[in-house]
């Protein structure tokens, strides 16, 4: 998550040039005779994974529902409607498994998924271009934004507030005040 900044537009709704689908887990093997599978988890919000869900498996995006969860650390065990035995679900074994981007539920004021961070045009307060925001480094303490100028070096900011002053979506830019390390 990225922390409370001043929003200039609305979160939550997905906008031209954001992914289609997004990658939540990763199917592993069959476990049981009931169909049910593995899943290594991929997202910051396994909770959202309840019955009825509509899931999409592998590069085609097969669309499937969710009959039921459970948890089996460090997994979650899936039950896909009408699929009941282990051979149906194996058929899935190694598949990503994405759910649609435009289902996500709305973020509070001033939060943003990564995926609609990545690709940003990160700028100064001054309108200085830095780069683009390429990667988030997810840290122990707050994320740390990775920005690849046009010359390829990388610079490293903490999502913090001091630093990340705001985000336009809508422009597809985030403002910034860099902080300067003297020795």
């Amino acid at each position: 998550m990225v922390p409370p900044v001043t929003p200039s537009d609305e979160t939550g709704s997905p906008l031209t040039g954001e992914p289609v689908f997004l990658i939540v887990g990763k199917l592993r093997r069959p476990h049981g005779l009931a169909g049910e599978v593995l899943m290594e988890v991929i997202t910051d919000f396994p909770e959202r994974m309840r019955s009825g869900r509509e899931l999409f498996i592998g590069e085609t995006h097969v669309p499937i529902h969710l009959e039921r969860t459970r948890k089996n650390p460090p997994f979650l065990l899936l039950k896909f409607r009408d699929i009941d035995t282990p051979e149906e679900v194996g058929k899935f074994r190694n598949c990503m498994v994405y759910v649609r981007a435009d289902s996500l539920p709305k973020l509070p004021e001033g939060e943003y998924y990564q995926h609609q961070m990545i690709g940003l045009k990160v700028l100064t307060e001054e309108g200085q271009s830095l780069g683009i925001l390429t990667e988030v480094v997810e840290t122990g303490a707050n994320d740390v934004y990775i920005v690849t100028g046009e010359d390829g070096k990388e610079i490293l900011l903490p999502a913090i507030r001091e630093v990340i002053l705001s985000v336009n979506l809508a422009e597809k830019t985030m403002t910034v005040r860099p902080q300067i390390w003297q020795d």
